[in-house]
């Protein structure tokens, strides 16, 4: 099946490790030109190493380290990207995690936190993307953002309220923007094999005070698949949405927590 990605310019912030880089491998796998966004030089040229295993992909990556909390340092990478590679063709959003915290440990600044860490970073590079996706008439956008926005846990407030407003967002942009020929689209992961599950299992320990192993297998066996997503998993879908097979989906979140939350 062809996915009409080859030579498309694919940004991806977060790009460095976990879901992100699964989503680099995957759209380059498709032919199409990546730049990784991430706010660390070191895990970019990580990231980039691990991408780097075919005769004709290091001309088809690039990278730019950036602070997506600072607005302008967003835009600074997106001139960046945009001089090597052209306009974005797709944008996926894949930076930034709310940390988990317990309900009692919570402050002001906590709450605060995670709105800059998970909701702004979005947001500062969505911003300036999807304008000018519309004044081009075409580009695409996916959010890969978490169950945590449908289904409020105790450890995890003030990042499931970010989540919630980004899938917010991602309405209200695809409502704003599709008659400019932007689609805007996003993915809920659930458990996922990526270092920001350990955080998590290590929050709720602290919790529930049980350790992160007994949490992990708990988490495993209410699972209807019975086991924990794999990043190349979720890349694939956020792969489908950015195509041209997926023209008429926009405006959808996506829930992939293997039916651990049945919600319609």
């Amino acid at each position: 099946m062809d996915l009409q990605l080859a030579r498309q310019h694919v940004l991806i912030t977060g790009g460095s490790k976990g879901i992100g880089l699964a989503c680099a491998e995957a759209f380059l796998q498709e032919g199409a030109r990546v730049t990784l966004v991430s706010r660390d030089p070191a895990n970019l040229k990580q990231g980039a190493d691990k991408l780097n295993t075919g005769a004709d992909r290091a001309a088809r990556i690039f990278t730019v380290s950036a602070n997506l909390r600072d607005a302008a340092d967003a835009v600074r990478a997106l001139e960046a990207a945009e001089q090597h590679f052209g306009p974005v063709d797709v944008l996926v959003n894949s930076a930034g995690a709310a940390k988990r915290t317990p309900a009692a440990e919570l402050t002001p600044d906590a709450w605060q936190d995670a709105m800059q860490a998970k909701y702004f970073t979005y947001i500062h590079m969505m911003d300036p993307v999807v304008k000018r996706m519309g004044a081009r008439g075409c580009g695409v956008i996916v959010n890969v953002i978490g169950q945590g926005g449908k289904v409020a846990s105790p450890i995890h407030m003030p990042g499931g309220a970010a989540n919630a407003a980004l899938m917010l967002v991602t309405a209200g942009m695809a409502a704003a923007y599709g008659a400019q020929g932007v689609r805007v689209t996003a993915v809920n992961p659930g458990l996922t094999l990526t270092d920001r599950l350990q955080e998590g299992l290590i929050a709720e320990a602290r919790a529930g005070g049980i350790s992160p192993d007994e949490v992990l297998a708990r988490s495993s066996a209410k699972l209807p698949l019975g086991r924990i997503a794999r990043p190349e998993e979720i890349a694939d879908t956020v792969v489908y949405l950015a195509s041209a097979r997926a023209s008429y989906v926009t405006g959808a979140t996506l829930a992939m927590d293997g039916a651990v939350t049945p919600l319609i």
